[in-house]
């Protein structure tokens, strides 16, 4: 969007307006700021989460108030579950690009190197091969010990998997809290999003879709959109908008809303999601990457996501992934003449 030429910065219109950012979600403001100018304004923000089934642990043995905060405790608990209930799976990750970023994220780790592409233009990957490889590794042992369950790139049906109880644990949107608990015929807790146990929590990178202002338009039209915007990151219509969903209230003051205290209080796991957030490091690797190439870099990881799924190698596709990366990545500076 900043490459296309066809926005305008809302740093503008914050500038003119003399708006006061202080009051926004630090950790969602840095993700759509570049060399101190904010770009566009967030709104439905959300981040990956740990959704699983409080009943399902119970009869493994499992305390339900403690999941998994590991990836060896997510392979732990897997193997617990299938003991006590053969017909259920332990853990599904959909094969989706967005939630590789964010495993490595967690680690500290950059999806692209010049800091994300947030100080200079990336030239190619920025994880290590330990950081990369120990996604593909983890997912690999539960292929192998028959507790992972392969939805593939299909999220509903993995969603639809966990409802009907067919397995006990995976990884999806915080947006999607209000949707899982009200149709599930269980118990469901949410967690953070699991590390591998030698790597500190770093925390996650926002997710979902911010507002832009259009170049070329009029004046009025201009104003009336940043008067809309604006209204848009009051207290109240956060409020409605975060207990409706399970996506963020960007202006933190939404929390203090009595309807925001009492769905926090009916369905505490959404506090988990906020907490998530807000404990999340502020650093390059959870400020998200910046490239013309993601949407492709994305697909690519899913298709070594699937390979492992699939009972493949996982130092074999590792390798192409990243060899199709870097080419991708290549391909897209060459494309602007860089």
């Amino acid at each position: 969007m900043i490459n296309s030429g066809q926005i305008t910065p809302i740093q503008e219109f914050v500038d003119a307006d003399s708006y006061d950012l202080s009051g926004l979600e630090e950790n969602i403001t840095n993700y759509y700021s570049l060399d101190g100018k904010f770009y566009s304004m967030p709104f439905n923000s959300s981040t990956p989460v740990m959704y699983y089934n409080k009943d399902a642990f119970k009869a493994a043995g499992l305390d339900p108030e403690t999941p998994p905060a590991t990836y060896e405790e997510v392979e732990e608990a897997s193997k617990k579950i299938v003991e006590s209930n053969p017909e259920m799976k332990g853990f599904a990750l959909q094969a989706y690009g967005w939630l590789w970023e964010q495993l490595l994220a967690n680690q500290g780790a950059l999806l692209l190197n010049n800091d994300n592409g947030r100080t200079d233009t990336p030239t190619e990957i920025g994880w290590t091969e330990e950081e990369g490889k120990s996604i593909l590794e983890w997912v690999k042992r539960m292929v192998d010990d028959e507790t992972f369950a392969n939805y593939g790139t299909n999220g509903d049906n993995m969603m639809a998997g966990f409802l009907a109880g067919d397995v006990s644990m995976f990884l999806q949107s915080s947006a999607s809290s209000r949707d899982v608990i009200d149709n599930a015929p269980f118990e469901v807790g949410i967690a953070y999003l699991p590390h591998p146990e030698d790597k500190e929590r770093q925390g996650v990178v926002i997710g979902g879709a911010s507002l832009w202002m259009i170049d070329g338009k009029s004046e009025e039209e201009q104003k009336a959109a940043w008067e809309f915007m604006k209204y848009l990151q009051t207290p109240e219509v956060q409020a409605e908008w975060h207990v409706g969903t399970g996506y963020f209230a960007i202006n933190p003051a939404a929390y203090e809303e009595q309807v925001v205290k009492d769905a926090h209080s009916e369905k505490p796991q959404l506090q988990v999601t906020v907490d998530q957030l807000q404990d999340t490091k502020a650093s390059y690797a959870t400020q998200g990457a910046l490239m013309d190439m993601l949407p492709e870099g994305r697909k690519i990881m899913e298709t070594a996501l699937e390979v492992i799924y699939n009972g493949g190698d996982v130092n074999e596709a590792y390798t192409t992934a990243v060899d199709q990366y870097n080419a991708a990545i290549e391909q897209a500076n060459a494309a602007r003449g860089e």
